[in-house]
């Protein structure tokens, strides 16, 4: 085959596959679309993906399933999804952890920005400090003066290493001048179970998960990470309001697209997810978790991915973790 053989066969290539991905996309969904969710079942992601991806199956006439993949703080599934076929069938739904773990895990195996293409947010969900009722505190002073009394003896669950978790109680252990020991699960699930039992004595949970155990009287919460006061739990107080300003900090979960995925389909996936994310049902679930609906447009939600990298970056830096996984 000489030179001009294989140019024309490039030049071909290059205008089928605009064609192909044209076809693909007018044909979509042709069978069922998988969402990997890189943490077990149970936790906050599984609590906000599940009623979407049913809403947005029962729209496109496809089931829309959650294949639960968890694992080092969500980056092992993130690198599974990233290696995905980009045809339209594989999804990867994350959260405010993998903005953390770009700069805490040093071999992720992926690049966020590079390997994923931005859909939407979810859900805003502020984070809780819980505490199991054997302590016997009820506000964040007592808290504090317990642990300062009971230096290393305090213990607090997270989701993994470089999860929201883990960084709200760093960054409180030296806003407050406390020593707490971390203990890192594989996921929100398997770390909520030892906490009801008193393995572990606190956590900064997403308000998502901790709700219900709050309600049965199982938790006791102590304060709201956000900024204002939840309306699902309007008589907690905020951080700030117990005395640490400036201490904010709120989970949330998003979608993305494998990198090369044909973007019609990723038009056609944020439209039906901020359709569904509208739907009275919807909104209902989220209110009781405490949670603000999402739906900024990909563009803006690819800044704020940007933003929120830069942002635990520098906290990453200054509390000196480091994870070579």
């Amino acid at each position: 085959m000489n030179r001009r053989t294989l140019l024309h066969a490039a030049v071909a290539a290059a205008v089928s596959l605009p064609l192909a991905f044209s076809a693909i996309a007018q044909t979509w969904p042709g069978k069922a679309i998988k969402w990997v969710n890189p943490f077990p079942a149970g936790g906050g992601t599984d609590v906000f993906a599940r009623p979407i991806a049913g809403k947005i199956g029962a729209s496109l006439g496809q089931t829309v399933y959650i294949e639960n993949l968890g694992g080092a703080a969500g980056t092992l599934g993130a690198g599974v999804a990233a290696k995905a076929v980009p045809d339209g069938y594989t999804f990867f739904v994350g959260a405010i952890h993998h903005t953390i773990a770009e700069s805490l895990y040093l071999k992720r195996g992926y690049k966020l920005e590079e390997d994923f293409v931005p859909i939407t947010v979810l859900a805003f969900v502020p984070n809780v400090l819980v505490v199991h009722p054997k302590l016997g505190i009820k506000t964040v002073d007592e808290f504090v003066k317990y642990a300062k009394a009971n230096p290393g003896k305090l213990n607090y669950g997270s989701a993994g290493s470089g999860a929201s978790h883990h960084m709200a109680a760093e960054l409180f252990k030296r806003l407050a001048g406390i020593d707490m020991v971390h203990v890192p699960y594989k996921g929100v699930g398997p770390m909520m179970q030892d906490l009801l039992g008193g393995q572990v004595d606190l956590c900064f949970d997403s308000l998502s998960s901790s709700s219900p155990q709050i309600k049965a009287g199982k938790l006791i919460p102590l304060a709201i990470t956000s900024a204002t006061r939840s309306p699902a739990f309007p008589d907690l107080p905020t951080m700030a309001e117990a005395g640490y300003k400036g201490f904010e900090v709120t989970t949330w979960y998003a979608l993305w697209g494998i990198k090369a995925t044909p973007q019609p389909i990723i038009d056609k996936m944020y439209a039906e997810t901020v359709k569904a994310l509208n739907d009275p049902d919807i909104r209902k679930i989220w209110e009781t978790q405490g949670a603000t609906v999402g739906g900024m447009p990909p563009k803006e939600f690819g800044t704020f991915i940007s933003s929120e990298i830069a942002k635990w970056g520098k906290v990453v830096k200054e509390s000196n973790i480091k994870i070579d996984n």
